[in-house]
């Protein structure tokens, strides 16, 4: 939790730097990523735990801060529609979010699903075995 505080600190810092120095949004595009990645963890912390994790409710409550003052620098001291353009780019980063954790369970899914197909076949294989030895020692019996 204090890594991903620290992250989004980081990654603020250099954001209001580089928007200060006259860059645009985009091309603080990775930084901004993770930003706004951190942001959702520290989000999810205090959703699960309520605001009885203090330190993650004054973590967002930062963040909040600093989206403030984001919002504000885009409004007056940037090009115009650069706040909607941020919105946008958060919305992005939040599908991108979404459809990584989606692959991450699918991912975990399959593998589940292959470590049980292994488990059947070899069940199978020692169930059968036994069976086809037995027969064989029968049959050359006979």
């Amino acid at each position: 939790m204090l890594v991903e505080i620290a992250a989004a600190n980081a990654a603020f810092g250099v954001l209001k730097t580089a928007l200060s120095n006259g860059r645009d949004l985009y091309e603080c595009g990775n930084v901004a990523k993770k930003y706004f990645d951190n942001k959702s963890v520290i989000a999810k912390r205090v959703a699960s735990k309520g605001k009885s994790d203090l330190d993650a409710f004054m973590a967002l409550e930062k963040i909040k801060e600093q989206e403030e003052w984001l919002r504000d620098y885009m409004i007056y001291a940037g090009r115009p529609d650069m706040y909607e353009d941020f919105l946008k780019f958060q919305a992005e980063c939040k599908q991108e979010r979404d459809r990584s954790a989606r692959l991450a369970v699918l991912k975990r899914n399959n593998s589940i699903k292959m470590i049980k197909q292994f488990i059947t076949v070899i069940g199978i294989a020692i169930a059968v075995i036994p069976v086809m030895i037995y027969s064989i020692i029968y049959l050359t019996n006979s």
